[in-house]
């Protein structure tokens, strides 16, 4: 049995947590530059084509970066949390091994793996304001001209707690030699019915995919944060979005849990 099997001291169990967390950001903080430009590459396409190009171009109306960047910022908080928390659990439970030295510390299994969901969603709310300065240099400030700051917060912790923890779920559930595949047919329709581009009222000439993209928790993300940031524009009610939210990330965290803790003793 692991040391983090057998019952710890709440106050040594604190510390060890917080020091393993700590280290993660440290790490993180050393490689900051490598981090980001992996996280917010894609995302920043997305502004400067959708809502640069195109609009230049005519082939969009210049309202639709009001409609674009809330989602664009959710879909980088989703998938950095999704990204940070499956990958390293896939390469440290197949190949380094190196989740057998955390499960030597004095913690409980399940704040070991708490732990890890925390992380992740730290390292998807810095993604998420690192493309807060990157639309402003694009795209200028009009979306940002009615935000309302605590609700943007509130939404972008929420998201990127939701995106950690589905990344709980993948790198825990998921056969090593199976990841990539998974990461293909999840990763790909969770990016296009997240309602990132659209917003999800105006979906309703297509009910069925309307009605789709309510499996997707990126889609409360971007229509909390679309009500956070733009005034005027129909969206999903904000309570619904802050409730879905929560309903997600708890019950993905405990399925989540239940497959690190079987992986633990495997």
């Amino acid at each position: 049995m692991s040391l983090s099997q057998a019952t710890a001291p709440v106050g040594g169990s604190a510390r060890a947590f917080t020091a393993i967390l700590w280290r993660d950001i440290f790490v993180t903080g050393k490689e900051l530059p490598i981090f980001l430009a992996q996280v917010v590459l894609q995302p920043f396409f997305f502004v400067f084509v959708f809502g640069k190009i195109l609009v230049s171009l005519g082939f969009a109306r210049g309202s639709y970066v009001d409609i674009l960047v809330p989602g664009i910022i959710a879909l980088t908080i989703v998938i950095t949390g999704i990204q940070s928390t499956a990958l390293p659990l896939v390469i440290e439970f197949g190949w380094t091994k190196e989740i057998e030295d955390r499960l030597l510390a004095p913690l409980p299994t399940s704040l070991v793996a708490l732990e890890k969901v925390i992380y992740a969603a730290l390292r998807g709310l810095l993604a998420g304001a690192a493309m807060f300065p990157i639309s402003l240099l694009v795209i200028g400030a009009g979306p940002f001209r009615t935000m309302q700051i605590g609700p943007v917060i509130g939404f972008m912790v929420l998201a990127a707690f939701a995106g950690a923890a589905m990344g709980l779920v993948l790198g825990t559930l998921v056969d090593v030699r199976r990841i990539n595949i998974v990461f293909a047919l999840v990763l790909t329709p969770l990016l296009f019915t997240g309602c990132s581009q659209y917003p999800w009222p105006a979906l309703h000439h297509l009910p069925w995919f309307q009605y789709l993209t309510l499996v997707n928790p990126l889609t409360y993300a971007s229509e909390g944060l679309r009500a956070s940031m733009i005034v005027g524009i129909p969206h999903l009610a904000t309570w619904l979005d802050v409730v879905v939210l929560i309903a997600a990330s708890v019950a993905l965290l405990l399925v989540g849990m239940a497959g690190f803790r079987r992986r633990a003793v495997d």
